[in-house]
């Protein structure tokens, strides 16, 4: 489990494919940036842009894991050299800071706007129609690892259309400040969203 509070940015420095066949997942090498490893032991699970990995080795300035094509078709930013938003899994003694997040991406949603508005920035996604059930004003989205507030909803003939204000804070310590219209983005709505979706329609 994770926060979507994003503990430091890192880097995918190098993938190497893990098998010879057009199927194969890749073992990523990340730079780990100023996220403290030391408590971080083989097996356990790092978030990279929302999405939980398992730590397969330590490197001197990081860690790697290792990324199925099944994760790498469901989830965008895994597969390219570049900076990746980064969270170690919960413990108890933690302050939940943002929401309760899986590290499961739900789908893949697409930057329509993000501009500079005043102080702050407008973030505008368009979600798949599948997780239109799951959004609400007010309500918590996961954006590429990133617990954030969902300020207006509007359902569209091809899915959903969400807003969000992102505080200059936000925008500098993730990589949310790289992002333009027409880029890709990991998306988990909220897990009690979902639980909830469930047992209303079980029969």
């Amino acid at each position: 489990m994770f926060t979507g509070i994003v503990a430091a940015i890192g880097k995918i420095t190098s993938f190497t494919p893990l098998g010879a066949d057009v199927g194969a997942g890749l073992r990523l090498c990340i730079d780990a940036g100023r996220l403290n490893l030391e408590d971080v032991a083989l097996g356990e699970s790092i978030a990279i842009n929302g999405a939980c990995m398992t730590v397969v080795s330590k490197t001197t300035q990081g860690f790697e894991v290792d990324v199925s094509r099944e994760s790498l078709n469901c989830t965008t930013g895994l597969d390219a050299i570049g900076e990746v938003n980064l969270e170690k899994s919960l413990t108890l003694s933690e302050r939940l800071g943002g929401h309760l997040v899986s590290g499961h991406v739900d789908a893949i949603g697409t930057v329509t706007r993000f501009e500079a508005i005043g102080e702050s920035w407008t973030l505008v996604v368009e979600a798949p129609r599948t997780l239109a059930r799951y959004l609400a004003y007010k309500g918590s989205i996961v954006v590429n690892g990133v617990s954030l507030t969902v300020n207006r909803v509007e359902d569209t003939d091809s899915g959903c259309m969400f807003a969000i204000n992102l505080i200059p804070h936000t925008v500098e310590m993730t990589t949310l400040k790289h992002l333009r219209p027409g880029a890709g983005v990991n998306l988990e709505v909220d897990l009690i969203a979902r639980y909830v979706e469930r047992m209303l329609s079980a029969k």
